[in-house]
């Protein structure tokens, strides 16, 4: 089930988030996010009380941000990422963004796949994007959704 992220999901988040990526954010970071950042909006994908994933978005005029998104190791390839684009594309049409933005590291090739398979469409390179290893990222957009 797709839902805003609460408070209570902060540590499940910080989680999959630190078994997601090299250079994870901060359970600060994603406390900014909902309580500071009126921009931000961030779902979780839940099943039986348990966060599998989440994916967020900053909404700037009619863009949408994609900032993150990531699945559980334990439950990837089951759907969960495609439940959570589908879910931010609604609140994103229901809030008036009329295109989809977002960086993916050059390496990261089923995260590619999965943007692909939603419509998104390789429009650029962002050199040494990423700070751990400076590696590129892809910029991928997807509009009119």
């Amino acid at each position: 089930m797709i839902e805003f992220m609460s408070f209570a999901d902060l540590e499940q988040v910080v989680e999959i988030e630190q078994a997601s990526f090299p250079t994870p954010w901060s359970r600060q970071s994603f406390l900014h996010e909902l309580m500071d950042n009126e921009r931000a909006i961030y779902l979780v994908y839940k099943h039986m009380g348990r966060v599998w994933g989440y994916v967020g978005m900053w909404i700037i005029l009619d863009e949408g941000h994609i900032t993150n998104l990531a699945v559980h190791p334990v439950f990837r390839r089951r759907g969960v990422g495609n439940s959570l684009i589908r879910g931010l594309e609604e609140v994103a049409r229901e809030r008036g963004v009329r295109h989809l933005t977002l960086e993916v590291r050059k390496s990261n090739i089923p995260a590619q796949e999965l943007y692909k398979k939603h419509g998104f469409v390789s429009m650029g390179i962002r050199r040494q994007y990423y700070l751990d290893n400076k590696e590129d990222a892809i910029i991928m957009w997807k509009g009119p959704i």
